[in-house]
């Protein structure tokens, strides 16, 4: 891996992106890392890579200091297995990551797209009629057939504006005849337990919308409240920023890359693919994480993206 990320002067960082860890495979997101698989995985990249904190790595960066195989490890949203699950894995393995939080979620709520998952999971119905919402019928009847309804509901309504998802996500609950659960996410004191084991939180807006759908005084409250939030809750500086779903020019527009820049954020995070170099822009940084299971696609996978040429930018 050294020749593809060499350090110093033309040192690269690969940025990771995780979101979920739970304790056991779900059925329904078989991909998803379980605890298991998360460790091997970490045992992986420790034996590969220098891992750095993500504000470490991003100065180290601009300094043109980093180490050579530099990386850093982040997770998106603040689900609560982050603290519960990862955070012992990590911390057995001495390794260092940055976890994203949407604060309008922290002490029960609920993004969107787990309000949907979760009531199709808990779905007593063979089948669910959504025509009265233009989302169609689904079968149910089968684990592929449910994963397969999830993903064709997630797709047609994650650009809605945020009130006709919302009207969509409650029409849907009440078609499944469920009534979620509302401890996904974290708690204030498990972020403050992230922060006190020495990870660091970033900011990833107040409720997790498609900034590019919003207008500039609503992408500037979602950008600058999550930061106020965070930083009243750990009594410390909050100075990296993620891009909700983080595809540039899809989800996010230049002029809200300018606005993480005046809300006092040193550096931003997409998720496009791609490797850091200290020619990249520091406010879109791109990240990627691997999905094989065996050892050497893995490594394959990651030396892959080592080759990739800068990302698209917004």
């Amino acid at each position: 891996m050294s020749a593809l990320a060499p350090g110093g002067e033309r040192g690269r960082l690969s940025i990771l992106i995780f979101h979920r860890v739970p304790a056991v495979v779900d059925p329904l997101f078989p991909e998803v890392p379980e605890a298991g698989f998360f460790e091997r995985q970490l045992y992986w990249l420790r034996d590969w890579f220098n891992a750095l904190p993500l504000r470490e790595g991003v100065e180290r960066l601009r300094s043109r200091s980093l180490p050579p195989r530099a990386l850093a490890i982040t997770f998106d949203d603040g689900y609560g297995d982050n603290e519960s699950v990862a955070l012992p894995i990590l911390k057995r393995l001495g390794l260092p990551a940055t976890f994203f939080v949407s604060t309008g979620f922290l002490d029960g709520g609920r993004m969107w797209n787990d309000k949907v998952i979760e009531s199709i999971r808990a779905c007593e119905k063979p089948q669910i009629d959504l025509t009265h919402c233009q989302l169609g019928i689904h079968d149910l009847q089968t684990i592929p057939r449910r994963r397969a309804a999830i993903d064709t509901i997630l797709k047609t309504i994650k650009h809605l504006p945020s009130a006709q998802r919302s009207d969509r996500v409650a029409a849907i609950s009440e078609a499944a005849g469920t009534d979620p659960v509302d401890a996904l996410m974290m708690t204030s004191e498990q972020v403050r337990r992230l922060h006190r084991a020495g990870m660091e939180i970033g900011a990833h807006t107040v409720n997790h919308p498609i900034l590019a759908v919003l207008n500039r005084d609503e992408a500037r409250r979602e950008i600058a409240e999550s930061k106020e939030h965070l930083e009243g809750l750990l009594g410390d500086r909050v100075r990296l920023f993620a891009y909700p779903n983080g595809v540039p020019m899809s989800d996010y527009v230049a002029d809200q890359v300018q606005l993480v820049r005046q809300c006092g954020f040193s550096a931003a995070v997409s998720t496009a693919w791609g490797v850091a170099s200290a020619g990249s822009d520091f406010f879109q940084l791109p990240r990627f994480t691997p999905w094989d299971r065996s050892a050497w696609r893995y490594g394959l996978r990651m030396a892959q993206n080592l080759r990739r040429t800068e990302c698209a930018t917004a």
